[in-house]
C-alpha cells in the first residue's frame, strides 16, 4: 500500500509543464478534489474503474507527481503489483506517456508566435475501449462474468480515451462497455434465479 511517486528533473519552462499537465489532467477527466483531508485530483468512478488519484508539483525544474488508486478498503494502492492490474496498467501506462511527453524537446520560435509541441493523447486507450465494448457484448451471452470484467475494463479505457484525438471510437467503447456490462448482469442474475427454481 501507498502511493506511485516519481521525480524528474526537466529543466524547462513553468508555463510549459503547467500546460502539459493542465492538458493530461483535462483529457484524462480529472478534477480538483480532496483526499482525507489533502487536496488532490481524481479521475474514475465508484462502479466501474474505481477512483485515481494525482498530485504534482514544479519547483526549480524539477517535477514531483504521485499517484495512487484507492482500495475496497478505502486506503491508498499504489500502481505496482497483481491486485487490481485491470485499473493499474493503464493509469502507469497514461502517466509514462506523460513523462515522455514531458521531457520533450521544446522547438525554438519566434517571439509571440504559438510553438508546437507533442501532447497527451490516448487514442490507444479509445481502440481498446471500443474492442473491450464489443468482446465484452459478445462474451456476456457465453460466460458473463468474462463479459462483466471485459466491459470495466473497456469502461476505464473509453474514459482515458474521451480526450484523444479518437473521442468518437471512445464514445462508442464505452456504450458498448455498458451495454456488455447490463448484458453480463442480467444474465448472471437470471442464471442465479433458474438455478433456484430448478
Amino acid at each position: 500500500m501507498g502511493r506511485y511517486v516519481k521525480d524528474l528533473i526537466l529543466n524547462k519552462p513553468d508555463d510549459f509543464v503547467n500546460f502539459i499537465m493542465n492538458d493530461y489532467l483535462q483529457k484524462n477527466q480529472f478534477v480538483m478534489s480532496d483526499w482525507k483531508g489533502e487536496p488532490a485530483y481524481r479521475a474514475g468512478d465508484a462502479m466501474l474503474e474505481g477512483y485515481k488519484f494525482l498530485k504534482w508539483s514544479y519547483q526549480n525544474g524539477a517535477l514531483h507527481l504521485e499517484a495512487w488508486l484507492k482500495s475496497a478498503g478505502g486506503r491508498e494502492m499504489d500502481l505496482e503489483g497483481f491486485v487490481a492490474t485491470v485499473q493499474k496498467k493503464p493509469y502507469k501506462e497514461s502517466l509514462e506517456q506523460l513523462f515522455n511527453v514531458l521531457q520533450q524537446n521544446i522547438p525554438q520560435g519566434q517571439v509571440g508566435q504559438p510553438i508546437p509541441v507533442q501532447t497527451v493523447d490516448n487514442s490507444s486507450a479509445a481502440i481498446w475501449a471500443f474492442i473491450c465494448g464489443l468482446l465484452s457484448i459478445v462474451s456476456a451471452c457465453i460466460i458473463p462474468l468474462i463479459g462483466l470484467i471485459l466491459g470495466a475494463v473497456g469502461f476505464s479505457r473509453a474514459r482515458m480515451g474521451s480526450g484523444s484525438s479518437k473521442a468518437g471510437m471512445a464514445k462508442a467503447g464505452k456504450i458498448l462497455s455498458a451495454i456488455g456490462s447490463v448484458i453480463a448482469v442480467a444474465l448472471w442474475v437470471l442464471n442465479i434465479i433458474l438455478t433456484v427454481l430448478v
